[in-house]
């Protein structure tokens, strides 16, 4: 477990600031984006990205690296800020958000932009997605982690419980799910919707 002092959470605090300040910028400038969603998520990505995950940014591709499945594409945007404030790109390249052609589209494109590691989008399948990975990786003998983010609206869709049943018989203790509870979904709040 990472354990975090009052500088390092001071640290993460300014950056998940300029992470979401990057997102209004974004969205204010006509792209279009899921504003709620990626707000809610920032803290989490950018914990991850600074704090836990090990990785690379100048070889998005290296073998020992953790995978992250970001489960509730529609979120990206977030997802998209923190890898350019981490380095994997240059911020300005995000003006290109959700325009024809850009390697950030609406929904995470793994041949798009590396550091992607999962096409998502349709919701619910994330898990399963990232499970497969941990599976083929503890076959592998590799000793990276797959972290995969869900929604909590989308926790709802039976493929997350399927997915969480064949992590648990397949004892995939390499596999981290996390869900951003921001109690809202496109109905409604998730009480409402569907109170798990």
């Amino acid at each position: 477990m990472v354990k975090l002092t009052a500088s390092d959470k001071a640290d993460l605090v300014k950056k998940a600031a300029c992470v979401r300040k990057k997102i209004v910028e974004t969205i204010c400038e006509g792209k279009g984006g899921h504003l709620g969603g990626a707000l809610s998520c920032t803290d989490i990505l950018v914990t991850l990205y600074f704090k836990i995950l090990r990785l690379d940014p100048k070889h998005p591709q290296w073998d020992e690296r953790d995978r992250f499945v970001l489960s509730a594409g529609h979120k990206c945007l977030a997802l998209y800020a923190t890898m350019a404030l981490r380095g994997y790109f240059k911020e300005e390249e995000l003006s290109s958000y959700a325009t024809l052609d850009s390697p950030f589209p609406g929904h995470p494109d793994r041949h798009k932009l590396p550091g992607i590691e999962a096409n998502t989008g349709s919701l619910g399948h994330g898990l399963a997605i990232g499970g497969g990975m941990a599976l083929a990786g503890k076959m592998d003998g590799k000793k990276w982690k797959v972290y995969v983010l869900l929604g909590d609206g989308e926790i709802a869709e039976g493929s997350v419980w399927e997915s969480a049943a064949a992590a648990s018989h397949h004892k995939l203790d390499n596999l981290v799910a996390i869900v951003d509870r921001n109690k809202l979904q496109i109905q409604g709040p998730t009480r409402e919707v569907m109170n798990m």
